[in-house]
């Protein structure tokens, strides 16, 4: 008669381990033979054949249990495992979660049964496993479907119905939140931006630029831009009418903390500085200009920065001094032109933060 191992439990045992391996795509050889070279059983005496035959007999279970993962509610009411609450939310969290890397590579992208074809091309360049690509593109294609047009806060529905953290929820939340605007993230130039980099960015536009701006409620998305905002900002092109009297304020800031250099560079270029600035502002409202955000922003104003040698301190105090001086300005007296220019400006700051490389 044949050998056959049988594993008998009451509460089904998840080896945190084995596990992450199952998650991170490794086959169940694959696992066994990274468990041995990290000396996995040798100080009980395991023999190989026993090591292969608990992983596989995990690998079992995990494969079962990824049946109730994929909708996490029925995880919650299901009785086939009896999982311990603090094991449920480990393999909940641990099975969406996403590497940073494969995330950059989905942005932009549509979520398409033609593209999942093509994931061996993202396991290739990002160095993650082929079946751990595809359950990451698989999670994102999953929870977008579920919150695209779901009233409320990306992150919050996120949670409430997959359960994950809030950071995991807010790279989610930061996918969907592009995906559903189409926010230009692919083309060349933009390439050096990481996932960390655009995750702050539309964090920033999902606060300050959505209907859930000094609002809440099951009502207002913060998927849906606030287009009377967006309409508005026009008014910002009366400052530019105003430009000498803003360059002399932002210069009297300036002058005391920049080497005389960048001062004389500031001095002569301030202008095209200035005017891309407003012309982004009054062009927002358009779709093809508010999709193109990061495209404007890199070659506008980071490029030629770049190019006259600015660091990364430069462009903040550029920024700051001339947020403050619009305000000072006696027309920005106006309560209306004062609080456009603020919520415009707290994006657009924190945006070339992220995106100012060296």
């Amino acid at each position: 008669m044949a050998d056959v191992d049988v594993f008998i439990s009451n509460y089904t045992i998840i080896d945190p381990e084995i596990y992450q391996l199952w998650i991170e795509g490794f086959s169940s050889s694959e696992a066994v033979s990274y468990l041995k070279q990290k000396g996995f059983g040798h100080s009980m005496g395991a023999p190989s054949d026993l090591i292969a035959s608990d992983v596989l007999d995990h690998y079992r279970t995990y494969s079962l249990i990824e049946l109730y993962l994929n909708a996490p509610t029925k995880l919650m009411e299901q009785s086939c495992f009896q999982l311990e609450p603090h094991m449920r939310d480990l393999i909940t969290e641990k099975y969406y979660s996403i590497d940073d890397v494969v995330a950059r590579e989905i942005l932009g992208k549509k979520l398409s049964s033609r593209y999942r074809k093509d994931l061996d091309e993202v396991a290739e360049k990002t160095c993650v496993k082929l079946k751990s690509v595809r359950r990451q593109f698989d999670n994102v294609k999953r929870i977008f479907k579920a919150v695209e047009e779901m009233p409320g806060t990306l992150t919050n529905n996120i949670k409430q119905h997959f359960f994950i953290s809030t950071d995991l929820a807010k790279k989610y939340a930061c996918i969907v939140f592009l995906a559903c605007l189409r926010f230009e993230t692919t083309k060349k130039k933009l390439q050096y931006l990481s996932f960390s980099d655009l995750l702050t960015c539309s964090h920033a536009i999902m606060i300050y630029w959505t209907y859930t701006y000094q609002h809440t409620g099951p009502e207002y998305y913060d998927t849906e831009m606030d287009k009377e905002f967006l309409l508005d900002l026009r008014e910002l092109r009366c400052l530019l009418d105003k430009e000498k009297e803003i360059k002399h304020l932002v210069c009297m800031r300036l002058k005391p903390v920049l080497l005389e250099r960048a001062f004389h560079e500031l001095d002569g270029n301030f202008r095209s500085y200035w005017r891309a600035l407003i012309t982004i502002a009054c062009n927002l409202h358009r779709n093809r200009e508010l999709r193109d955000l990061f495209v404007d922003l890199c070659e506008k104003l980071i490029d030629p920065w770049r190019q006259n040698g600015w660091n990364r301190e430069q462009v903040n105090k550029f920024l700051a001094s001339i947020t403050q001086s619009v305000l000072d300005l006696e027309i920005s007296r106006d309560q209306e032109t004062r609080c456009l220019w603020d919520r415009y400006m707290q994006v657009i700051t924190i945006c070339l933060d992220k995106m100012y490389h060296i």
